[in-house]
């Protein structure tokens, strides 16, 4: 199975990754590790996006969908691959199209982990940590047993700046419109699966493999 996984921060998506590639044995594949890998072993694609990246640039879509490419091309992908990370625009997503027909695959599944913003607001600004010990805490899910304040030391709580409410909105705000025109694009040719991130993760999980078990009879 070739499977996309898509979902806001905060929605869930490693949980589910590790689950997946733990179930049905197909590799992880997450833009990063691409990048990386690429980097690492000096190839040609990989030099090129270093370059890029090393003055602070985006690596054009053209390095990024042949690094794809080479991934995609290893003999680990032969009997399937979950994507994370890529595409984020429909101009990749159609040269993923492109390329996948050149490979003889094509994607089976987008997996759409689904939360409304403001629950992922919540979850993402939830989190605090010791300012001593790097313990950390959410007010909803793990809170302290004393407001603002480390079971194991008493030290202060804080928050990270990644965790802060107005960088959070922003963040949200973007990733949603990014990500919305590859919904419908997904939508549109009839790949996209929805599902409910609200749900317990085992559920959630549940779900996905009622899909995929669906699509391997």
């Amino acid at each position: 199975m070739n499977l996309i996984l898509m979902g806001l921060p905060g929605a869930g998506k490693g949980t589910q990754a590790e689950k997946i590639v733990a179930k049905y044995g197909i590799p992880h594949i997450s833009t990063g590790d691409m990048f990386r890998a690429a980097i690492k072993n000096g190839t040609e694609l990989g030099l090129k996006a270093k370059a890029f990246m090393d003055e602070g640039n985006l690596v054009p879509d053209e390095v990024t969908v042949g690094i794809v490419r080479e991934r995609l091309s290893k003999d680990d992908c032969k009997d399937g691959f979950l994507l994370d990370g890529f595409p984020r625009t429909v101009a990749q997503a159609s040269a993923l199209d492109d390329m996948l027909k050149d490979l003889g695959k094509q994607i089976d599944h987008v997996l759409y982990i689904e939360v409304p913003k403001e629950d992922l607001f919540k979850r993402l600004t939830g989190r605090w940590i010791c300012s001593t010990c790097g313990a950390t805490y959410h007010e909803l899910y793990n809170p302290p047993k004393v407001a603002g304040k480390c079971d194991k030391d008493g030290s202060d709580l804080i928050q990270r700046e990644d965790d802060k409410a107005e960088t959070v909105g922003k963040r949200l705000e973007v990733n949603l419109q990014q990500a919305q025109p590859l919904v419908d694009f997904y939508g549109e040719k009839g790949s996209l699966r929805s599902l409910d991130g609200n749900k317990e993760i085992d559920e959630v999980f549940n779900d996905i493999d009622e899909i995929l078990k669906g699509s391997n009879q």
